[in-house]
Parts: structure tokens; sequence; C-alpha cells
């Protein structure tokens, strides 16, 4: 794809898949247009790199669609004073968009491949606001909590607590949480030391974390 087709396709990615969406935060938009994505898809599949569809990366992973991408941005309301944690870097394409929301990312993936491809890209892309990490946080991931945002970016079956206590207050979490094929997103915010309120923002089905504990079923 020429420079010029490259934009086209991703304005259409906007004005096509996200706006109809209900994705109208202006900040979620501009930084969805800024961001090469293709850039962070596999070089098999950049033709379809702004495509309603899961991209398959390494390790079995996947991209997510745009427009969950950009629900979960807007759900998010990131400021940026922001201290966010990602978890899951994956192709780096949600780190790179957060940073450029929020003030720093710390983002955490259970692979190590994936955490240099990552810093190589937003190396290329001037990005420097982010501390990439390798390590199993699906239980967690509290070195530099409290964190004013996190962004889970793998369904899990249920929500480890651990996650919702390295909230700052007002701090706000995004995550799938459910088994295929019922999966909700859901938007989680901290309001006191012990309380946090729950919003299911919509039904969707997304790859799960890799190594989180699944939901045991007991048979009678």
């Amino acid at each position: 794809m020429s420079h010029l087709d490259v934009s086209k396709a991703r304005i259409n990615m906007i004005e096509q898949q996200i706006r109809p969406w209900e994705v109208l935060d202006q900040r979620v938009l501009d930084v969805m247009e800024q961001i090469p994505r293709e850039e962070f898809v596999p070089e098999g599949w950049r033709n379809l790199a702004f495509a309603d569809i899961n991209i398959p990366l390494n390790h079995d992973e996947v991209m997510m669609e745009p427009r969950i991408e950009a629900r979960m941005l807007q759900a998010l309301n990131i400021r940026s004073s922001d201290s966010i944690l990602e978890v899951g870097t994956g192709s780096g394409y949600i780190t790179a968009l957060l940073t450029k929301l929020g003030k720093h990312v710390v983002s955490v993936d259970i692979h190590a491949d994936n955490s240099q491809n990552t810093a190589q890209k937003l190396e290329n892309l001037g990005i420097h606001n982010v501390t990439l990490e390798t390590g199993d946080a699906s239980a967690g991931w509290d070195q530099h909590a409290p964190y004013d945002v996190i962004a889970i970016t793998g369904s899990i079956p249920s929500l480890p607590e651990a996650f919702q206590f390295a909230l700052n207050r007002g701090g706000r979490l995004f995550c799938v949480i459910g088994e295929s094929p019922v999966m909700t997103a859901t938007l989680i915010t901290r309001i006191g030391e012990y309380e946090w309120t729950h919003e299911a923002l919509f039904e969707t089905e997304l790859q799960p974390l890799q190594n989180i504990a699944p939901t045991r079923h007991f048979s009678l």
C-alpha cells in the first residue's frame, strides 16, 4: 500500500468501524489516526492492518479488532497525568496508543520477544514514556502500583483481586470477563478503600490472557 492508500485506509477504519460503534471521544480518534497501525501487524497481514478482524500474532495471540481497542480507550477516559498499566503487550499497538493518552505506561508481557519487538517499534516512533517488562502478570502486577488506569488486553474468567487494589482511588480498569462464548467487556472504577463500581459495557469474545487459571467447573 502506498502512503496515500495507508492514510485513506486508516481514516476509513475510524469513519466506518470506530465512529459507528459509538466512539466519539476526539482524543481517542486522533491517536488512532496518528499511530501507524500497519507498523505493528505481522508482515504478511499489513494489507489487512485496518480490517475489522482479529489479526493473529506469535504465541497464539491476536490483535483486537480496532473498534474494541477504541471502545476500551474511550471507556478508560485517560488523562495526560495518568499512570497506566497494560497487561499483555502483544503487538505493542495498544501500548503506543496508551503512551499518547497518558503520562507513563508500564506494559508487561509473558513473552520476552513481544517486549523486545515493541521496544524497537516504539523507539522508531520516538516514544519514550514507557517501561516494558517481561513477566507473568495474570494474577496482578504491583511493582509500580498504584495506577490510575489498568488495561488488560486478554480475556479472563474472573478478575484477580490484586488488580482492583492496584488502582488509585478514582482509577479505572478495563477487562473482558468470562469464558467463550459469553464474555463481557467491563469497566471497574475504584471509588473507596474497599469500594469499586462495575459497569458492563458490551459483549464480545477475546483470546484469553496467557497463563490465566481457568474457572473450575464442578460436576455433582
